[in-house]
């Protein structure tokens, strides 16, 4: 009976310890685990078609995570909250963004960490312990939707049915003005001829005017040089003129100041007697047009003697 209590006891003793063993291992490789990774959070405002639990994170173009958990955010049911499990070494910094992103054009889609200057502090977790949140940006699949958006209400506005009368209205009247224009093609024709012809005689005077130009410019040019001599013989003699002149005032200056301070006192006496000469020649002239015999003789003519 001691011979299998023994045996009971170690077997037992064996269990525990192994037990205790594979509990230890568990725990050792979950807290190396836990180390070695870094949880991180993600809201995104746009669809995550295709985003599934295991896809792949990528931080520049470099694997460096998965993705651990999606859900609806409890608030507001359009965001969705994306849940990353990362490499401890990971350099995720507070201008980090996360966007999402395709490998190829069939691939399926990931998440794609860009950003990060190497002035920037790490992003850190908050006070309530909870995972650290890394801002989102647009990514080119949400941009081609929100762009085919907006073209698709362009669309809209502009094949509205206000639009599609007027451009209906639009092509009656190119088609009604394409008909008269068909319908008055021989004047059309003339119009044309007569523009022509009207060109070609603009062309013909043109040519005609330029070659008058021409003529002018070479015959201004060719007789440039003789009327810049006369010119300039002409100047010659006005400066000698002028140095004569000043010359000859200034040699009589003195009669000129006598003739300004003595001739011109007497100027105003002489033109008085004048003006009295010419008013006796003017009354001797009236009496000799009136009686010419009187005032020669002193006495009127001798009557003539008739028989």
């Amino acid at each position: 009976m001691e011979t299998k209590a023994n045996y009971v006891l170690i077997g037992a003793f064996t269990i525990a310890v192994t037990l205790f063993l594979l509990l230890f291992a568990l725990w050792a490789a979950k807290y190396s685990s836990e180390r070695d990774w870094q949880e991180y959070r993600v809201v995104f405002s746009e669809p995550v078609t295709g985003l599934t639990e295991g896809s792949s994170v990528q931080y520049n173009g470099i694997a460096v995570g998965t993705v651990d958990d999606l859900m609806l955010a409890p608030d507001d049911p359009r965001q969705v909250i994306a849940l990353l499990r990362l490499q401890a070494n990971a350099p995720v910094k507070v201008d980090t963004r996360a966007k999402l992103s395709m490998t190829s054009l069939t691939g399926p889609p990931i998440i794609q960490l860009t950003g990060g200057s190497p002035g920037a502090p790490a992003l850190e977790p908050g006070p309530d312990g909870r995972p650290p949140v890394i801002e989102t940006s647009a990514s080119a699949l949400q941009n081609i939707a929100d762009t085919a958006n907006r073209l698709v209400e362009r669309l809209d506005q502009v094949m509205s049915e206000e639009n599609v009368r007027r451009i209906t209205a639009t092509l009656d009247n190119i088609e009604t003005m394409t008909g008269a224009i068909a319908e008055q093609r021989e004047d059309m024709r003339q119009i044309l001829i007569n523009a022509r012809t009207a060109s070609e005689r603009l062309t013909v005077t043109m040519s005609s005017a330029n070659r008058t130009l021409d003529t002018v410019d070479r015959e201004l040019v060719q007789n440039l040089p003789r009327l810049i001599d006369k010119i300039d013989g002409t100047l010659s003699k006005l400066d000698s003129a002028a140095r004569g002149a000043d010359t000859i005032l200034n040699e009589n200056r003195a009669a000129i100041n006598s003739f300004a301070n003595d001739g011109l006192s007497q100027l105003g006496p002489t033109l008085g007697e004048l003006r009295s000469l010419i008013r006796d020649l003017r009354r001797i002239s009236d009496r000799l047009d009136a009686n010419p015999t009187r005032y020669l003789l002193g006495r009127d003519a001798p009557k003539e003697f008739e028989p």
